[in-house]
Parts: structure tokens; C-alpha cells; sequence
């Protein structure tokens, strides 16, 4: 080389930048070789939530993580609501049974062409009839309109009346498949047994206002047999749903191993006869040991005139018959109700009556919490007590327009109020409760330790029998003898709880999602 070049400002200026590239390759190279290792440092629970963070901007990539992600229990799971149209259409089809093409409503044989009646299986050949049956039956495409039964809340409730000819075993057999296919090892499955006999019991023993007399005299007019009748209808169904599902046989699907138990529905909107005969009927269900059902719930809408008329009253036939039934829970749909849905009175006082009152162990929904009178002493109180909220974002969102910063979660969460996410009628929402995991990373910035509480607290709520393997539910820290699963006291400890056996499971697939992170 020419030595003239050494000189040469213009020669020094490219030699400098040579040097300045060549520096930053090196360090490049060198932090890369020190991110690899760093990427394994911390507990697989810390390298999950990163990874995790690095794909928030990806829901494609989310919903791909939390469809793997074990999500516990799936606690507020409406048996009819949880169907999807097209399964209810092929059911009512096999029946032969009919459907009104002005109202899109199933109704039995025969179809009558004169009365707009076609038989349902026509809708298998005719697709705008399919199409419109599953926009009729379900929240799909469906739009905001002007005129009554053209908002949400409407056309979400009045779908109820128009699908069906299913049985509760096919119903069954659906819903925990496609619990097992998102990750769910339990399910709280509301649904109303023994309405057969209990609704005809209520209407016939009627009420006058006198709790004991009217327990009484629906205990002399059947009650018992109310009971038994239900419990044989759910083992029945449990029957068939096995059988569907070929449970017991190399070929059974994942569905089988979904744990069940069942919450005993009241409608809320009836005459006050045969709610409070539904009360009873679940109430005695769920405190019989021969049952698997845990619990009873009020359902129907919320703001309707019956449920708005008798809250109160409902609260105080509640509260008579919880102390007279001692195995039976209680959670309770309690503030699902939206600003000019109600008058203003109206959301004040449905959540504290139904903690305070009802002594309810969960909440469905909850949105109006600072609505409710005293608020901020409201969720401190239910902190207090670890009254549950079950979180049913999709629905919040369709039915009652509540979503994103609107919802109450994150002031749930500020308050230390436990919460797990639910699917409350996924198949008229058309969701699913990987989805529900999604909406809570998405709309509500949940990190994957939040997600992962949400999952525990709803075994740690579930209404089955046993004690905890939690000594601390807030950071979850284990039960003393369960500091080892090898250790002898902790295998005869599970061995004694369904619910720590159920948790236990819950944290070993927990370990094993949390090591097969995608690479």
C-alpha cells in the first residue's frame, strides 16, 4: 500500500467507519451470544410470561399459546346456551321435527306448509336456511338495529326460545369435548334437573309469603320424589354422554376426562310458587350425596320485570333455605346489568344483597359493581370473604355492550376480589374459553401470571368436596405437606380431596405447558 493513503484525510474518514461497522458487528455478535442464555434464565413460569410479552402484539400467536395453556375449570357453563346452532339443527333434523320459516322456531311434527312449517333437515340442502337458523339461534352476524329485539340483550335472550330437540346427554357429550379440546379439567354445568316435576310442584303448592309452611307442604306434595327423579335424569345423561363419547374404550375422546358436577338452575322470571320449589328442588339435589350437583343458581335476565319486581324476596327465600341444606353452594347471577337497562335504583344493591344477603360464595358477571351503593366497601368486603367473581367477557360484550375499560375486571383486580374467566352460553356467543383467555390478554392487558391465578381460582372456588392444596390463595404457596409431592403425607393428603387431587393435576400440566414453550 501506498503510504501517501496514511495521510489522505478521505482515506483516514473510511478507515474510521471501517472500524466503527466492524466494532458494531462485534458487539452485535456478542450480545447475541449473550440474549441465548439469558433467554433460560428464571423459573419456566418467568420464561413463559416473557415469551409470552414478546408475542402480545400477535393475537394470532396468543390464541396459539392460550389454546395449549391449561385453563382449570370453566365454572359458569350454561348447558343450552353452551351448544352451537349447527349441532341443535343436525339433532332436530335426525327428529324430523319442523321449524316456522317467518319466526325460525323449531316445533314438534308434522309440518304443516300451509302454517309456514318445513321440516328442519331441509335446512341441511338449503343453505340460506341454514344460515338463517344458526344467525337466528346464536349471536353470528348479528348486527344493532333500530327496533326492539334488534340489540343484543334481546336477540341473545329471545334465541332461548326458538332451538332445541336435543338431549341433555348430546348436550353433554358437546360441551366437554369441547371443554377438553381448550385445556379444561372441570365443569360446573348449570341446567335446571327435575323441572318436570318441580315447576308443576310449585305451581300446585303455589305461595303465600310463609317460607316454613310452603317447604312443608311442597315436602308433603313430592318433593323427595322431585329429587329422585332428577338425580336418576343426570345419570341417565351421563349415560348417554359417555356412551357418545365411547368413554372406557381405547377410542374415547378427551372429553371423558373432563371432571363434571352441576349447578341447579332457578328461573328467576317464574311465579313465585315454582321459584321457590326450584329453590328447594336444588337446594336438596345439591345436599344429597348421591347427587352431582353442588349448587343452585338464579337465571333469566336480570332486568326483566319479575327479577327486578322480586329480588329482594328471591334474596330472602334464599337465605331460609341455605342453613336447612348445609352441603349445598350458592352463586348467584348478580349485577349483569348495563346503564339505562334498569333504572338507576335498580343497580345499586343486586351484588351487596346477593354477598350480604344470600351469602352467595360466587358472583356471575358482576358488572354494575360501582353501581351498587358503597362500592369501594362492597369489594373490599368481598375480598374480605373471597367471594369469586366469574368473568364472562364475550357475553358482557354482546349482550350488555360492556367491554374493555368499561368492564370492571381491572378494578376487581386492583382490589384484590379473586376472578376466574368463564363461558357462560358459548354457543350462542359463538366463543369458546381459549377465546375468553384471549379477550382478557387482549381488551385487558392480563399477563400470563394473571392468567395463570385466574386458572388456579377456579379450582380453588369449585364447589367440590375436600380441602385445598393452597395454605395461600393469594400466591398460591402449598399446604406444608404437600412441599413434595413425594412426600407420603402429601399422597395420602390428595388422597382425601378431590379438589387438591384436581389442583395438583392442574400444576403438573401447568409444568409441563410451561417446558414446551414454542422455539
Amino acid at each position: 500500500m501506498n503510504s501517501t493513503y496514511l495521510h489522505d484525510p478521505s482515506f483516514k474518514k473510511l478507515i474510521a467507519v471501517l472500524f466503527l461497522l466492524l466494532l458494531n458487528a462485534n458487539l452485535a455478535q456478542a450480545q447475541a451470544v449473550a440474549v441465548k442464555p439469558s433467554a433460560n434464565l428464571g423459573t419456566p413460569e418467568q420464561r413463559t410470561a416473557r415469551y409470552f410479552e414478546s408475542i402480545r402484539r400477535s393475537p394470532p400467536q396468543m390464541l396459539a399459546f392460550l389454546l395449549r395453556m391449561p385453563k382449570g375449570g370453566d365454572l359458569h357453563n350454561h348447558l343450552s346456551g353452551g351448544i352451537y346452532a349447527e349441532s341443535f339443527i343436525q339433532w332436530a333434523a335426525d327428529k324430523k321435527m319442523c321449524v316456522n320459516q317467518t319466526t325460525l322456531a323449531l316445533t314438534p311434527p308434522p309440518c304443516d306448509p300451509e302454517k309456514g312449517l318445513t321440516l328442519v333437515s331441509n335446512a341441511l340442502t338449503n343453505g340460506l336456511l341454514y344460515r338463517q337458523l344458526i344467525d337466528t339461534w346464536s349471536m353470528r352476524n348479528w348486527q344493532p338495529g333500530p327496533l326492539p329485539g334488534q340489540n343484543g340483550h334481546d336477540h341473545f335472550f329471545d334465541a332461548f326460545a326458538k332451538f332445541g330437540g336435543a338431549t341433555t346427554g348430546q348436550m353433554l357429550s358437546e360441551a366437554v369435548a369441547r371443554a377438553a379440546k381448550g385445556q379444561v379439567s372441570y365443569m360446573e354445568i348449570m341446567l335446571t334437573p327435575a323441572s318436570a316435576q318441580s315447576t308443576p310442584l310449585g305451581m300446585k303448592v303455589g305461595w303465600d309469603g310463609d317460607f316454613a309452611g310452603t317447604l312443608k307442604k311442597l315436602k308433603s306434595n313430592g318433593l323427595a320424589d322431585a329429587v329422585a327423579e332428577g338425580i336418576k335424569a343426570l345419570q341417565q345423561a351421563e349415560a348417554e354422554k359417555d356412551s357418545l363419547l365411547k368413554c372406557g374404550t381405547p377410542q374415547a375422546d378427551a372429553g371423558c376426562k373432563v371432571t363434571v358436577r352441576y349447578v341447579a338452575q332457578v328461573s328467576r322470571g317464574a311465579a313465585l310458587g315454582v321459584v321457590f320449589a326450584q329453590m328447594a328442588t336444588g337446594f336438596a339435589l345439591a345436599n344429597d350425596p348421591n347427587s352431582k350437583v353442588v349448587g343452585v343458581n338464579l337465571v333469566q335476565p336480570e332486568d326483566a320485570l319479575p327479577a327486578m319486581q322480586n329480588f329482594s324476596l328471591q334474596m330472602e327465600m334464599l337465605a331460609f333455605l341455605r342453613p336447612l341444606y348445609p352441603q349445598a353452594h350458592l352463586t348467584l347471577h348478580a349485577g349483569e346489568l348495563a346503564p339505562g337497562s334498569v333504572p338507576p335504583a335498580g343497580m345499586r344493591f343486586h351484588i351487596r344483597d346477593s354477598v350480604l344477603k344470600a351469602q352467595a360464595e360466587r358472583i356471575g358477571h358482576g358488572v354494575d359493581i360501582m353501581n351498587e351503593d358503597d362500592s369501594y366497601q362492597l369489594l373490599k368486603e368481598m375480598a374480605r370473604r373471597r367471594v369469586m367473581v366469574e368473568i364472562c367477557l364475550t357475553s358482557n360484550d354482546v349482550i350488555l355492550g360492556i367491554r374493555r375499560a368499561q368492564h370492571p375486571l381491572a378494578t376487581y383486580l386492583q382490589y384484590g376480589v379473586p376472578m376466574a374467566l368463564a363461558t357462560d352460553d358459548e354457543g350462542v356467543s359463538r366463543s369458546e374459553i381459549s377465546r375468553e383467555f384471549l379477550k382478557a390478554a387482549e381488551d385487558h392487558g392480563l399477563s400470563y401470571p394473571q392468567l395463570k391465578a385466574m386458572a388456579r381460582n377456579s379450582l380453588e372456588h369449585a364447589f367440590l368436596p375436600g380441602k385445598s392444596l393452597w395454605a395461600d390463595t393469594v400466591r398460591f404457596r402449598p399446604v406444608p405437606v404437600c412441599a413434595s409431592i413425594a412426600a407420603k403425607s402429601c399422597q395420602q393428603y390428595l388422597a382425601n380431596s378431590e379438589k387438591a387431587r384436581l389442583q395438583w393435576q392442574l400444576e403438573e400440566a401447568f409444568a409441563q405447558f410451561e417446558r414446551q414453550l414454542p422455539k
